[in-house]
């Protein structure tokens, strides 16, 4: 870690998240090359962060987390959503729900189709599995050796063998593996841990890179511009304990900021729709209407049931007795409820006619709360949530002034398509669905949310406008494609602007069917390769 800034580097990452730390890693193996890596946030020094089950303590954690808000959304009462994102080293990978999931097949084919050379799932898989270190590598899927260490989960509670027994019960097929050969079926995720801790990308990709001279990494300094001239970027205006300072790019700059700070960053320099700028009194460096345009994210509503017996973890949470059990068993096993991930058992299933491929998931928690967080119910209970994978809705991420400490305005603008109200309410009928299976009938008492009177569409619907949340995917606002009307061309460079890159999840051009951590350290992986290769090029001419 410095606590200066250089006064130039060859290549300049803005956000040390899930696919920032990746970049500057990758790129500073060149020991030719000087690589400046900035993160807004502080160092990963926070116990709970290394701790998987701690996410619960870091999510909406002060300084940890961006703790954004949307604007008043119209389609859930009005109600402004909480969008915690990683402001620290690692990023959101150091603050997630820990799931290991790749999306599916189709997904890259469909990004292949809309242009994005170079991005079908043969052109990605390579780099998914070189970022691996996976257990149960072996198979032409998996990866080892790699940076990102990814494991089974480490638990034996029967209540989630119960689950997916009655989920099987319920006509939906067993799978090991959903990263393997299909995605549709039940069972557990794997996860980023090792030996029950969590493996961020700042401990996978950073921490071994650090060492080395001719990587730089500032924590605490906020990007707060980038610096143009003569139709390329050529560095960025970092503020860092109260000062402003400027740092050239001999080469390029490549945005990880995120799906919001990254097209926020974009239009607080003059990158993005011309009348929108001009609102704001921004010169226009750069006329790209789709700047902060295509936000996605998976809209998640949860069912919770009351159990009649002491199973989960709601019970041990509440005792003295119960956590002392707990924290030995993961002291003296590293395994057990501390090392959980935010889905101990997962479903990928068909709810709308016609879907070729899973269009929901299941995240099953065993234990209950009246919402995500540390506090859980007095009672033995259980949630299930569900989330439409590829949503057709679309919002926008603008700028409500020229401050760049203010956050930007985010509209996800959820459930305004009736694709999208139909697979919510089709979701949490087959949640019903396997509650109601002899594996899991027997163990419940009741349904507490949204309760057994919640029986039409309509009221199925009330509850989702009055209770969902994000699931934490927010993606797509710098969007990549083969049309001049995308952000960023196949090579992740800025359309109309040189020596800029974006490699995050805001360069999706539909969200992955799955948690998109995997993703965005593939993407990470592939920036990285196509700089390098860029640079191979010039060196060449």
């Amino acid at each position: 870690m410095a606590d200066i800034l250089p006064e130039e580097a060859d290549y300049i990452v803005v956000g040390a998240g899930s696919a920032g730390c990746v970049v500057a890693a990758r790129l500073s193996e060149d020991p030719s090359v000087r690589v400046l890596l900035l993160e807004a946030g502080s160092r990963d020094t926070n116990p709970w962060i290394h701790l998987p089950v701690g996410y619960a303590k870091t999510m909406y954690h002060p300084t940890l987390s961006w703790n954004y808000l949307t604007q008043p959304e119209p389609n859930l009462d009005n109600r402004r959503l909480i969008w915690p994102r990683g402001r620290v080293l690692g990023g959101s990978s150091s603050l997630n729900g820990l799931i290991y999931i790749r999306g599916q097949r189709e997904d890259y084919q469909q990004w292949r189709q809309q242009g994005c050379t170079g991005w079908d799932y043969e052109d990605v898989l390579p780099y998914f599995k070189l970022s691996e270190d996976n257990e149960r590598a072996g198979t032409e899927l998996r990866g080892k050796g790699g940076p990102l260490a990814v494991s089974d989960l480490r638990h034996n509670d029967p209540l989630v063998k119960t689950f997916i027994e009655a989920a099987v019960q319920a006509g939906i097929p067993r799978n090991e593996d959903f990263n393997g050969a299909t995605q549709e079926g039940v069972g557990s995720p794997q996860t980023t841990t090792r030996n029950g801790l969590r493996w961020s990308t700042a401990r996978a990709y950073l921490k071994p890179a650090m060492s080395r001279p001719n990587l730089t990494v500032v924590s605490n300094a906020l990007t707060t511009g980038i610096t143009t001239a003569a139709g390329r970027a050529t560095g960025v205006t970092v503020k860092r304990h109260g000062a402003t300072h400027s740092v050239k790019a001999v080469r390029e700059v490549i945005l990880c900021g995120g799906a919001i700070n990254s097209p926020h960053l974009l239009l607080l320099s003059g990158i993005g729709p011309a009348e929108h700028l001009a609102q704001h009194g921004i010169p226009v460096v750069a006329d790209r209407a789709q700047v902060g345009r295509n936000l996605q994210d998976h809209l998640q509503a949860r069912m919770v049931y009351k159990l009649n017996q002491p199973l989960g973890l709601n019970g041990r949470k509440n005792s003295l007795m119960g956590l002392a059990e707990m924290g030995l068993q993961y002291l003296l096993t590293r395994s057990g409820p501390l090392t959980w991930s935010a889905g101990v058992a997962n479903v990928f299933a068909r709810v709308l006619p016609g879907s070729a491929s899973p269009d929901v998931q299941f995240h099953m928690l065993p234990f209950s709360s009246d919402k995500p967080g540390p506090d859980l119910h007095r009672f033995a209970g259980m949630t299930v949530s569900t989330c439409q994978l590829r949503p057709e809705s679309r919002g926008t991420i603008t700028l409500g002034s020229t401050d760049p400490e203010a956050h930007a305005l985010i509209h996800a603008n959820y459930l305004a398509t009736e694709t999208d109200r139909r697979a919510m309410i089709d979701g949490l009928r087959l949640i019903r669905k396997v509650m109601a299976q002899p594996a899991i009938a027997p163990l419940v008492t009741g349904e507490y949310l949204p309760g057994e009177a919640a029986e039409s569409d309509e009221a199925l619907l009330a509850h989702i406008r009055a209770t969902s949340s994000t699931i934490f995917h927010p993606s797509g606002t710098c969007r990549m494609g083969g049309d001049a009307e995308s952000v960023v061309d196949p090579e992740l460079r800025l359309r109309g602007l040189e020596g800029l890159r974006v490699a995050d999840a805001s360069i999706m051009p539909t969200v992955v069917s799955g948690n998109t951590n995997a993703a965005c350290i593939m993407i990470g992986e592939k920036c990285a390769d196509l700089v390098k290769a860029s640079a191979k090029q010039r060196l060449a001419a």
